[in-house]
């Protein structure tokens, strides 16, 4: 696949709240994972597993009342994706409007980097 079409892929899938298919057909089993603001053990992850993980944390943590993820931005073996959440944070129950920019670099037709850009709520 190329990156346009993996970009194409992931937004329409994450809109449509399919992110398992998102990892199963677009990332590589070696992933590495980018959180820039987090200061926790997930602030860089590598591999599949440990991916997974993280997206069972958040959904034990938030609940998420809306999600949208822009079209994406291409440029060669990159792109970025706008995310919009509106989320409650479960153990506090504070609820935010957030946004994110995320970025990916696809190599061998495989999300191999995801690195996301965001303020921390305060």
């Amino acid at each position: 696949m190329e990156t346009k079409e993996i970009a194409d892929n992931l937004v329409t899938w994450c809109n449509e709240g399919n992110y398992t298919r998102a990892y199963q057909e677009l990332y590589s089993p070696d992933i590495v994972s980018i959180e820039d603001e987090d200061t926790s053990d997930m602030r860089r992850l590598e591999g599949m597993e440990a991916v997974m993980k993280k997206g069972e944390w958040w959904v034990n943590t938030f609940e998420v009342h809306s999600s949208k993820a822009s079209d994406p931005v291409v440029a060669d073996n990159w792109f970025s994706v706008r995310f919009e959440m509106d989320t409650t944070h479960k153990p506090s129950g504070q609820r935010s409007q957030t946004s994110e920019i995320a970025v990916y670099k696809v190599k061998d037709g495989k999300i191999v980097k995801e690195h996301f850009f965001y303020d921390m709520q305060g």
